[in-house]
């Protein structure tokens, strides 16, 4: 069986390339190229705790991505955040051998690179799957 985390990498992966709204503003990936071009969104860190309980096993994830800009300031960045956030809070989401009871966003920081033209937003998401039957 695929293990959850990477099951619900996969689909939030897919999800996010099929978003016209996100796909239109970005590029997405899971290892970014060396000459990408900017902007860009980088599935990132995860973390993935089990949750035994009477309901059955549940993992609860967490989930990090990565938004990269040159856009010239802040705008650019946030409202690819928004695109990402939109895309995935409260999405439905298919995963392969696994259930997700939800996914919701949980937090964004946005920062200006050391590089002085570079801005990167951090977006956090908190999931819960189960293995299907």
């Amino acid at each position: 069986m695929t293990s959850a985390s990477w099951a619900l990498q996969q689909a939030v992966f897919a999800t996010l390339s099929a978003d016209s709204a996100v796909h239109s503003l970005a590029g997405i990936f899971d290892a970014v190229p060396r000459n990408a071009a900017f902007p860009y969104i980088v599935v990132g860190e995860a973390a993935e705790t089990p949750q035994n309980s009477a309901d059955g096993d549940l993992s609860e994830h967490t989930l990090q991505i990565h938004i990269w800009s040159r856009g010239g300031g802040h705008r650019e960045i946030k409202q690819l955040s928004q695109a990402v956030r939109e895309a995935l809070d409260g999405a439905s989401l298919n995963l392969n051998g696994h259930s997700l009871i939800g996914l919701a966003f949980t937090s964004a920081a946005y920062q200006r690179e050391s590089d002085g033209e570079s801005f990167r937003a951090r977006l956090a998401f908190r999931a819960v799957t189960e293995p299907s039957e």
